[in-house]
């Protein structure tokens, strides 16, 4: 199983595709933080929780569509055509689905290990900080469960039909045109920017409400729901 890992991380990463969003996603990531993150969000520091969990929510749409692009070299008609070999391989299906499950979560990590890296760096150099250790929930709150939710929710549709993925990649910027919940104010970054005011205090700690939290929970139980159903019905 090791072996079929290794190989669809190498065909995941190990492209053009791969290297070329993540050239995309350094420079937008870098214009975000020397043009807005570097001001700070709703007067608290540039590398405050809630300064970098604005500068997380406007990498989010970008990481989504990366990570449903990995998942499109598994539900494409070549892959669905080629999944009637392995099928008939003594190893049984439901291994080949865990590996390409895990070679995706891989790839889509690295994704976000790009984005944590590159602010790293920015912090490094521009004000000589490194504490990241308050950042680690925003992290945590913001990318965890959208992304493990994409990748479930994509997968469904792509086992429906594979242009379905491309629809669903619309999907965070449907969310950061129209208003929504303050509940689901991260997909917009409205929670980022709008919160902090209502906390009375001049940069304030990074606390998260119930009804938010409750939602990325949800997002990420129906996204490893999804996963593990995927992983049956193989």
């Amino acid at each position: 199983m090791l072996k079929i890992f290794g190989y669809e991380c190498r065909r995941l990463l190990w492209n053009k595709f791969f290297l070329g969003f993540s050239v995309i996603l350094l420079f937008y990531g870098w214009q975000v933080l020397g043009n807005e993150t570097i001001l700070g969000v709703s007067h608290t520091a540039p590398f405050s929780p809630w300064s970098f969990g604005g500068y997380l929510s406007r990498m989010l749409p970008l990481l989504w569509i990366g990570a449903l692009f990995f998942l499109t070299f598994f539900t494409s008609p070549a892959a669905r055509r080629a999944a009637v070999l392995t099928d008939a391989a003594p190893m049984a299906p439901r291994r080949y689905a865990l590996a390409r499950c895990a070679a995706a979560l891989t790839g889509t990590g690295l994704l976000m290990l790009i984005c944590l890296i590159e602010a790293a760096v920015f912090y490094g150099r521009y004000f000589g900080w490194y504490g990241w250790g308050d950042l680690v929930l925003p992290a945590l709150l913001t990318l965890v469960p959208s992304l493990v939710f994409a990748l479930g929710s994509g997968w469904l549709f792509g086992r429906i039909r594979p242009w379905l993925i491309y629809v669903w990649m619309l999907f965070p910027f449907a969310c950061a045109a129209f208003p929504l919940p303050k509940a689901m104010g991260l997909w917009n970054g409205s929670f980022f920017t709008g919160y902090p005011l209502t906390l009375g205090t001049l940069d304030p700690s990074f606390t998260v409400p119930v009804s938010v939290l409750l939602i990325q929970c949800l997002l990420l139980a129906g996204g490893a729901a999804l996963l593990v159903l995927r992983l049956r019905k193989r």
